[in-house]
């Protein structure tokens, strides 16, 4: 059975995009899965942009859907123009563009907002049954688009009393372990959150793309009990 997955990307980077380890060991497992990927991402600038050698922030300026094609190796969708109930789950690798360009996490905290387009595939996909799998620092997002929601993001006390300030729920997990929520259909798990080696995030990953992959084929198998969830 196909599985179409819609991966939403953040720039390319640990610093100042999506990590790049946690979206290359996704695309692994999704590729285990015999799953077909499509790739978004907001066609804006990035928050900045960070020398990666040095750490230090650049003067130059960087569109987020072009670096994302960097990862992608190939063009990238703007994600204005997708809707996330024409996939069958949507999944978000973490990296500091996570919390950066498809919010604002990263400066902002609990008030934090997020990019208008990042919400609206979130919510189409959840309100369509379509399960969502969240890594590392992205589910922050879903703990703000999702209020209630439960996530984790590892063992990091101060991001978990953030999750909580939202009106979401966290639970510790180690790198390799997985979250899942099964009334709003979130799988997360705090891969470079908490990992130590990248075998660890990437064996965490390889648990929720499993999970997320399993959700999206139950839910295709049984459409009579699709319905929008709240």
């Amino acid at each position: 059975m196909a599985t179409n997955v819609l991966m939403i990307l953040s720039g390319c980077g640990v610093l100042d995009g999506s990590e790049i380890h946690e979206s290359v060991s996704t695309l692994v497992h999704l590729d285990r899965n015999n799953a077909t990927v499509t790739f978004a991402a907001p066609d804006i600038d990035q928050f900045h942009v960070i020398n990666h050698q040095t750490g230090q922030p650049s003067k130059e300026k960087r569109n987020v859907r072009a670096e994302s094609a960097r990862i992608a190796r190939g063009p990238v969708k703007s994600l204005a123009d997708v809707h996330g109930d024409q996939f069958d789950a949507v999944i978000l690798p973490g990296g500091f563009g996570a919390a950066k360009n498809l919010c604002n996490f990263a400066s902002a905290g609990a008030e934090c907002q997020v990019n208008p387009d990042v919400a609206r595939v979130l919510t189409e996909a959840h309100e369509a049954g379509k399960p969502i799998g969240l890594i590392c620092i992205s589910p922050t997002i879903g703990a703000k688009v999702f209020r209630g929601a439960t996530v984790t993001i590892g063992i990091d006390t101060d991001t978990a009393a953030a999750i909580q300030e939202m009106g979401s729920r966290h639970q510790n997990r180690a790198a390799n372990e997985i979250c899942v929520d099964e009334g709003h259909r979130i799988v997360s798990t705090p891969a470079y959150m908490s990992a130590e080696r990248i075998s660890q995030a990437f064996d965490g990953i390889g648990k929720l793309v499993d999970r997320v992959v399993q959700m999206a084929r139950q839910h295709k198998s049984a459409p009579q009990t699709a319905g929008t969830l709240r």
